[in-house]
Protein backbone atom coordinates (compact mmCIF):
# COMPACT_ATOMS: atom_id res chain seq x y z
CA UNK A 1 0.00 0.00 0.00
CA UNK A 2 1.59 3.18 -0.96
CA UNK A 3 2.07 5.50 1.36
CA UNK A 4 2.11 9.84 1.04
CA UNK A 5 3.86 12.47 3.17
CA UNK A 6 1.51 15.40 3.39
CA UNK A 7 1.71 16.37 6.44
CA UNK A 8 3.69 15.48 9.62
CA UNK A 9 1.34 13.80 10.93
CA UNK A 10 1.73 11.40 7.96
CA UNK A 11 3.90 9.73 9.66
CA UNK A 12 4.37 8.25 13.61
CA UNK A 13 6.36 9.24 15.77
CA UNK A 14 7.94 5.95 15.40
CA UNK A 15 8.43 6.53 11.62
CA UNK A 16 9.78 10.27 12.43
CA UNK A 17 12.59 8.64 14.42
CA UNK A 18 13.62 5.98 11.60
CA UNK A 19 13.47 9.29 9.35
CA UNK A 20 15.78 10.88 11.54
CA UNK A 21 18.26 7.82 12.09
CA UNK A 22 18.80 7.49 8.28
CA UNK A 23 18.94 10.82 7.81
CA UNK A 24 21.60 10.56 9.93
CA UNK A 25 23.46 7.58 8.40
CA UNK A 26 22.94 8.91 5.11
CA UNK A 27 24.37 12.38 5.73
CA UNK A 28 27.46 10.65 7.52
CA UNK A 29 27.89 8.76 4.35
CA UNK A 30 27.43 5.12 6.71
CA UNK A 31 24.43 4.16 3.56
CA UNK A 32 24.24 4.88 0.34
CA UNK A 33 20.90 3.59 -0.74
CA UNK A 34 19.77 4.10 -4.37
CA UNK A 35 16.23 3.07 -3.83
CA UNK A 36 15.46 5.28 -7.32
CA UNK A 37 17.64 3.76 -9.40
CA UNK A 38 16.47 3.58 -12.54
CA UNK A 39 13.44 5.31 -11.56
CA UNK A 40 12.16 8.66 -12.04
CA UNK A 41 10.50 11.85 -10.34
CA UNK A 42 8.34 14.64 -10.99
CA UNK A 43 8.69 18.16 -8.81
CA UNK A 44 5.50 19.94 -9.39
CA UNK A 45 6.34 23.25 -8.80
CA UNK A 46 3.41 26.40 -8.50
CA UNK A 47 5.38 28.38 -6.42
CA UNK A 48 9.20 29.80 -6.82
CA UNK A 49 12.14 27.90 -4.74
CA UNK A 50 15.26 27.91 -3.92
CA UNK A 51 16.07 25.02 -1.25
CA UNK A 52 13.05 23.18 -1.53
CA UNK A 53 13.69 22.68 -5.26
CA UNK A 54 17.45 22.51 -5.15
CA UNK A 55 17.93 20.02 -1.88
CA UNK A 56 15.21 17.49 -4.05
CA UNK A 57 16.18 17.66 -7.12
CA UNK A 58 19.81 16.81 -5.59
CA UNK A 59 18.39 14.26 -3.42
CA UNK A 60 16.61 12.62 -5.76
CA UNK A 61 19.73 12.35 -8.04
CA UNK A 62 22.00 11.14 -5.05
CA UNK A 63 18.96 8.64 -4.38
CA UNK A 64 19.82 7.54 -8.00
CA UNK A 65 17.13 8.75 -9.84
CA UNK A 66 16.25 11.15 -12.38
CA UNK A 67 13.63 14.15 -11.46
CA UNK A 68 11.51 16.66 -13.93
CA UNK A 69 11.23 19.54 -12.87
CA UNK A 70 7.09 21.15 -14.26
CA UNK A 71 5.96 24.19 -13.72
CA UNK A 72 2.26 25.95 -13.18
CA UNK A 73 1.87 26.49 -16.24
CA UNK A 74 2.03 22.92 -17.38
CA UNK A 75 0.32 21.40 -15.00
CA UNK A 76 -2.37 23.71 -13.49
CA UNK A 77 -4.96 20.85 -11.91
CA UNK A 78 -8.56 21.73 -10.64
CA UNK A 79 -11.55 20.08 -10.00
CA UNK A 80 -13.68 18.96 -12.52
CA UNK A 81 -15.61 22.23 -12.86
CA UNK A 82 -12.65 24.78 -12.38
CA UNK A 83 -12.78 26.75 -15.79
CA UNK A 84 -8.88 28.10 -14.89
CA UNK A 85 -7.95 23.82 -14.56
CA UNK A 86 -5.41 22.33 -17.39
CA UNK A 87 -5.97 19.14 -15.62
CA UNK A 88 -8.68 17.44 -13.36
CA UNK A 89 -6.85 15.72 -9.92
CA UNK A 90 -7.76 12.56 -11.42
CA UNK A 91 -6.56 12.54 -14.75
CA UNK A 92 -3.17 14.28 -13.91
CA UNK A 93 -2.83 11.51 -11.51
CA UNK A 94 -3.39 8.68 -13.33
CA UNK A 95 -0.85 9.80 -15.96
CA UNK A 96 1.90 10.44 -13.85
CA UNK A 97 0.94 7.18 -11.76
CA UNK A 98 2.30 5.37 -14.99
CA UNK A 99 5.06 6.92 -15.87
CA UNK A 100 6.55 8.27 -12.58
CA UNK A 101 7.97 6.38 -9.60
CA UNK A 102 7.61 9.46 -6.87
CA UNK A 103 5.19 13.05 -7.02
CA UNK A 104 6.69 16.07 -5.28
CA UNK A 105 4.14 18.88 -5.13
CA UNK A 106 4.75 22.84 -4.02
CA UNK A 107 1.04 24.57 -4.63
CA UNK A 108 -0.71 26.93 -2.83
CA UNK A 109 -4.19 24.93 -1.43
CA UNK A 110 -3.27 21.90 0.64
CA UNK A 111 -6.69 20.46 -0.41
CA UNK A 112 -5.37 20.20 -4.41
CA UNK A 113 -2.56 17.95 -3.00
CA UNK A 114 -4.87 16.01 -1.19
CA UNK A 115 -7.27 15.15 -4.26
CA UNK A 116 -3.70 14.26 -6.45
CA UNK A 117 -2.65 11.88 -3.45
CA UNK A 118 -5.89 10.64 -3.16
CA UNK A 119 -5.95 9.85 -7.22
CA UNK A 120 -2.09 8.98 -7.19
CA UNK A 121 -0.91 5.46 -6.89
CA UNK A 122 2.62 6.51 -6.17
CA UNK A 123 3.91 8.24 -3.14
CA UNK A 124 3.01 12.12 -3.08
CA UNK A 125 4.97 14.72 -1.19
CA UNK A 126 3.97 17.91 0.19
CA UNK A 127 6.91 20.17 -0.46
CA UNK A 128 4.85 23.06 0.46
CA UNK A 129 1.28 24.45 0.67
CA UNK A 130 -0.29 27.33 2.06
CA UNK A 131 -1.44 25.19 5.14
CA UNK A 132 1.25 23.00 5.70
CA UNK A 133 5.28 22.86 4.80
CA UNK A 134 6.16 19.11 6.52
CA UNK A 135 9.40 18.81 4.76
CA UNK A 136 11.16 21.91 6.80
CA UNK A 137 9.52 21.42 9.77
CA UNK A 138 11.19 17.36 9.74
CA UNK A 139 13.90 19.07 8.66
CA UNK A 140 14.09 21.72 11.53
CA UNK A 141 13.45 18.82 14.24
CA UNK A 142 16.19 16.71 12.81
CA UNK A 143 18.43 19.97 13.06
CA UNK A 144 17.07 19.97 16.75
CA UNK A 145 18.03 16.80 17.20
CA UNK A 146 21.45 17.37 15.84
CA UNK A 147 22.25 19.98 18.38
CA UNK A 148 20.60 19.15 21.41
CA UNK A 149 20.73 15.52 21.23
CA UNK A 150 17.17 15.07 22.08
CA UNK A 151 14.20 16.29 20.52
CA UNK A 152 11.01 15.68 23.46
CA UNK A 153 9.75 18.02 25.38
CA UNK A 154 12.36 21.03 23.49
CA UNK A 155 10.96 24.24 24.63
CA UNK A 156 10.81 26.57 20.28
CA UNK A 157 9.41 29.62 20.76
CA UNK A 158 7.85 29.91 17.39
CA UNK A 159 6.90 33.81 16.88
CA UNK A 160 5.41 35.49 14.03
CA UNK A 161 2.55 34.70 11.39
CA UNK A 162 0.66 31.75 12.46
CA UNK A 163 1.38 30.37 8.54
CA UNK A 164 2.35 27.31 7.06
CA UNK A 165 5.19 26.88 9.10
CA UNK A 166 3.63 27.51 12.66
CA UNK A 167 0.73 25.32 11.48
CA UNK A 168 3.22 22.25 10.54
CA UNK A 169 5.21 22.89 14.44
CA UNK A 170 1.62 22.49 15.93
CA UNK A 171 0.63 19.35 13.79
CA UNK A 172 4.24 17.77 14.64
CA UNK A 173 3.41 18.41 18.02
CA UNK A 174 0.21 15.91 17.78
CA UNK A 175 2.63 13.06 17.71
CA UNK A 176 6.00 14.73 19.14
CA UNK A 177 6.31 15.52 23.15
CA UNK A 178 6.96 19.34 23.07
CA UNK A 179 6.81 22.20 24.74
CA UNK A 180 5.52 24.41 21.78
CA UNK A 181 4.84 28.33 22.27
CA UNK A 182 3.27 30.12 19.48
CA UNK A 183 4.22 34.08 20.29
CA UNK A 184 1.86 36.26 17.56
CA UNK A 185 -0.72 38.63 17.39
CA UNK A 186 -4.76 38.31 18.03
CA UNK A 187 -5.06 38.52 14.28
CA UNK A 188 -2.26 35.99 13.02
CA UNK A 189 -3.15 33.30 14.99
CA UNK A 190 -2.07 30.07 12.93
CA UNK A 191 -4.81 27.78 11.74
CA UNK A 192 -7.73 27.00 13.89
CA UNK A 193 -8.24 23.22 13.12
CA UNK A 194 -4.78 22.66 13.38
CA UNK A 195 -4.64 24.14 16.76
CA UNK A 196 -7.10 21.65 18.50
CA UNK A 197 -5.90 19.15 16.97
CA UNK A 198 -2.58 19.83 18.58
CA UNK A 199 -4.59 20.62 21.78
CA UNK A 200 -6.73 17.29 21.75
CA UNK A 201 -4.05 15.11 21.41
CA UNK A 202 -2.79 15.83 24.58
CA UNK A 203 1.12 14.99 23.38
CA UNK A 204 2.59 18.79 23.88
CA UNK A 205 2.54 21.51 26.20
CA UNK A 206 0.77 24.21 23.75
CA UNK A 207 0.92 27.49 24.28
CA UNK A 208 -0.76 30.86 22.21
CA UNK A 209 0.49 33.76 23.28
CA UNK A 210 -0.12 37.78 22.53
CA UNK A 211 3.71 38.35 24.04
CA UNK A 212 6.61 37.95 23.04
CA UNK A 213 8.71 37.81 25.96
CA UNK A 214 6.03 35.25 27.26
CA UNK A 215 6.96 33.12 24.56
CA UNK A 216 10.80 33.13 24.33
CA UNK A 217 11.63 32.79 27.83
CA UNK A 218 13.55 30.39 28.85
CA UNK A 219 13.54 28.75 25.46
CA UNK A 220 15.66 25.71 23.84
CA UNK A 221 14.93 27.12 20.57
CA UNK A 222 13.45 30.45 19.06
CA UNK A 223 12.17 30.23 15.53
CA UNK A 224 10.68 33.13 13.30
CA UNK A 225 9.58 33.12 9.78
CA UNK A 226 8.90 36.45 7.12
CA UNK A 227 5.46 38.35 8.06
CA UNK A 228 4.12 37.58 4.84
CA UNK A 229 4.03 34.37 2.90
CA UNK A 230 4.56 33.63 -0.85
CA UNK A 231 1.25 34.98 -2.31
CA UNK A 232 0.34 37.17 0.32
CA UNK A 233 2.61 40.15 -0.57
CA UNK A 234 -0.63 42.52 -0.49
CA UNK A 235 -0.98 41.88 3.25
CA UNK A 236 3.09 42.90 4.17
CA UNK A 237 2.36 46.48 5.37
CA UNK A 238 -0.44 45.24 7.99
CA UNK A 239 0.94 42.22 9.01
CA UNK A 240 4.43 44.02 9.20
CA UNK A 241 2.62 46.37 11.70
CA UNK A 242 0.62 43.56 14.20
CA UNK A 243 4.15 41.51 14.32
CA UNK A 244 6.57 44.34 14.32
CA UNK A 245 6.97 43.43 18.07
CA UNK A 246 7.71 40.20 17.65
CA UNK A 247 11.02 40.70 16.05
CA UNK A 248 13.40 38.22 16.98
CA UNK A 249 16.76 40.18 18.16
CA UNK A 250 19.65 40.02 20.62
CA UNK A 251 17.05 41.93 23.10
CA UNK A 252 14.83 39.28 22.84
CA UNK A 253 16.68 36.54 22.62
CA UNK A 254 18.25 37.11 26.29
CA UNK A 255 15.03 35.49 27.64
CA UNK A 256 15.54 32.68 26.31
CA UNK A 257 18.26 29.86 27.54
CA UNK A 258 21.71 31.35 27.00
CA UNK A 259 22.58 27.83 24.44
CA UNK A 260 19.34 28.70 22.86
CA UNK A 261 19.21 28.02 19.08
CA UNK A 262 18.08 30.72 16.73
CA UNK A 263 16.36 29.55 13.94
CA UNK A 264 14.77 30.81 10.62
CA UNK A 265 13.07 28.42 7.30
CA UNK A 266 14.51 31.52 4.52
CA UNK A 267 14.35 33.24 2.92
CA UNK A 268 14.50 35.81 5.57
CA UNK A 269 13.98 39.56 5.17
CA UNK A 270 17.16 40.87 7.51
CA UNK A 271 15.85 43.75 9.46
CA UNK A 272 12.22 42.57 9.67
CA UNK A 273 11.28 39.56 11.18
CA UNK A 274 15.03 38.61 12.29
CA UNK A 275 17.86 41.00 12.94
CA UNK A 276 21.50 40.79 10.83
CA UNK A 277 23.47 40.28 14.72
CA UNK A 278 20.77 37.50 15.53
CA UNK A 279 20.84 35.42 12.24
CA UNK A 280 24.36 35.99 11.97
CA UNK A 281 25.32 35.76 15.86
CA UNK A 282 26.26 32.43 17.79
CA UNK A 283 23.40 30.83 18.69
CA UNK A 284 21.89 31.17 14.91
CA UNK A 285 21.74 27.47 13.10
CA UNK A 286 19.91 29.26 10.40
CA UNK A 287 22.11 27.77 7.56
CA UNK A 288 22.63 23.95 9.43
CA UNK A 289 18.78 24.10 9.17
CA UNK A 290 19.05 24.80 5.12
CA UNK A 291 21.82 22.00 4.30
CA UNK A 292 19.39 19.35 6.12
CA UNK A 293 16.73 20.03 3.81
CA UNK A 294 18.82 18.06 1.09
CA UNK A 295 19.45 15.01 3.84
CA UNK A 296 15.75 14.95 5.47
CA UNK A 297 14.45 15.16 1.82
CA UNK A 298 16.51 11.94 0.80
CA UNK A 299 15.06 10.56 4.48
CA UNK A 300 11.48 11.19 4.11
CA UNK A 301 11.58 9.10 0.32
CA UNK A 302 13.72 6.67 1.81
CA UNK A 303 11.37 5.74 4.40
CA UNK A 304 8.10 6.13 2.07
CA UNK A 305 9.32 3.90 -0.37
CA UNK A 306 10.20 1.58 2.55
CA UNK A 307 6.90 1.37 3.74
CA UNK A 308 5.32 1.80 0.38
CA UNK A 309 6.24 -2.03 -0.77
CA UNK A 310 4.41 -2.42 2.69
Amino acid sequence: MKRDFLAVSDFSYKEVKEVFKLTGDMKKGRIKPQPLKNKAAVCIFHKPSLRTRISFEVGIRQLGGNSLYITRDEFKLGEKDDPEKREWYYDGAEVLSRMIDLIVIRTFEHSGVEELAKFARVPVINALTDLYHPCQILGDLFTIFEKKKRIENVSIAFLGDGNNVCNSFLDAASLIPLDLRIGTSPQTMPDKNVVEKAQKAGVSKIKLTNYPIEAVENADVVYTDVWASMGQEDLYESKARLLRRFQVNSQLIGYAKKDCLVMHCLPAHRGEEITDETMDGKNSVVFDQAENRLHIQKGIIVELLKKSKG
